[in-house]
């Protein structure tokens, strides 16, 4: 048996299984697992276990996020897609009044994006480039955003994010950043670099509303919540 509870976050929930908490999102494309995560059915309505140590949105969720921009009719525009773990789960959250364009770098991940997530959600757009060149992909982003969501394993993805953010979120929209501490650097404690990269923000004009630490679900990573 089990026991289905609405989360502080719009179309996000909180499962119960034989007394121990799972988070879930409601599945967008029922029957379809995306990662090899949990399907449950409850009241005729099919929900996906979120995994927080393969999600870096979920592990920020269940350290306590406090800001969540992700909502139902969100437009997302998602820097390093990867295979759409996350992307999945976000794409269940806007619902079919929102849109999540993904862009992803490699050809090779993103064909299993394509076969896992887009086959079989309307609400993906893949885009296969680059993130550091936003302007060979301005042409597919038809809309601003409310939200840029970025997870790109890059010495300098702050930057990359922040010039993202300059071209396509809108004003007063919301930037999240995924701070890779090794990537940026192999030495200074990973709270420093936390830290460092969130000021870059603040330097850049935005308001940083929230840092969590991702540790224990992914360590060495930081969350980074800002206004812009």
């Amino acid at each position: 048996m089990s026991k289905v509870e609405n989360s502080e976050f719009e179309n996000v929930y909180w499962i119960e299984i034989s007394g121990k908490k799972y988070l879930a999102t409601k599945n967008l494309a029922p029957g379809i697992s995306v990662y090899g995560e949990r399907l449950v059915k409850d009241n005729g309505v099919e929900y996906r276990l979120w995994d927080p140590f393969r999600s870096k949105l979920a592990g920020a969720i269940n350290k306590g996020l406090k800001n969540m921009p992700i909502k139902p009719g969100t437009t997302v525009l998602y820097l390093g897609a990867s295979t759409g773990t996350t992307v999945s789960h976000v794409s269940d959250i806007i619902d079919t009044s929102g849109l999540v364009f993904g862009v992803e770098v490699s050809a090779r991940v993103a064909r299993e994006l394509m076969d896992k997530v887009v086959k079989y959600r309307k609400n993906v757009i893949p885009i296969i480039e680059d993130a550091r060149h936003p302007n060979k992909y301005a042409q597919f982003i038809f809309k601003k955003t409310d939200v840029l969501y970025s997870d790109i394993a890059q010495p300098d993805a702050t930057e990359i994010t922040l010039n993202n953010g300059f071209k396509f979120l809108k004003k007063g929209g919301y930037l999240i950043l995924i701070v890779k501490a090794r990537s940026i650097d192999p030495v200074l404690p990973t709270s420093d670099i936390i830290k460092r990269e969130a000021k870059k923000l603040e330097d850049a004009g935005l308001k940083v509303i929230e840092i969590i630490n991702l540790n224990p679900y992914d360590k060495e990573h930081g969350f980074i919540v800002a206004l812009f």
